[in-house]
């Protein structure tokens, strides 16, 4: 004899709930909330620094703080907003060339 399934409350195994020519609508809600508590907040933006000796670049920003980057895992200023919206004061990590 054969089990019937049993789906979950508000999941169907039939048709989605939208026609084919109809993308689902998802709603994204980002809260802006600061991430730097409590390092150095006197200043302005916190940025660390690291020189090493063998680089192929004289300075690369990499985004180790704010997580926001488009480019991740390399900086694209995306903290200037992330700090502004939140009050925040977090910026890269610059890799510098020796």
């Amino acid at each position: 004899m054969a089990s019937a399934s049993v789906a979950p409350a508000g999941f169907s195994y039939g048709r989605p709930p939208f026609s084919a020519s109809e993308k689902p609508r998802r709603t994204v809600v980002v809260r802006a909330e600061a991430i730097n508590p409590g390092i150095r907040k006197t200043e302005d933006k916190v940025v660390g620094s690291v020189v090493i000796a063998e680089l192929n670049k004289p300075l690369t920003a990499y985004c180790s703080r704010c997580w926001r980057s488009g480019t991740f895992p390399l900086c694209d200023g995306s903290h200037v907003k992330h700090n502004k919206a939140t009050g925040d004061n977090v910026g890269p990590l610059l890799v510098k060339k020796q």
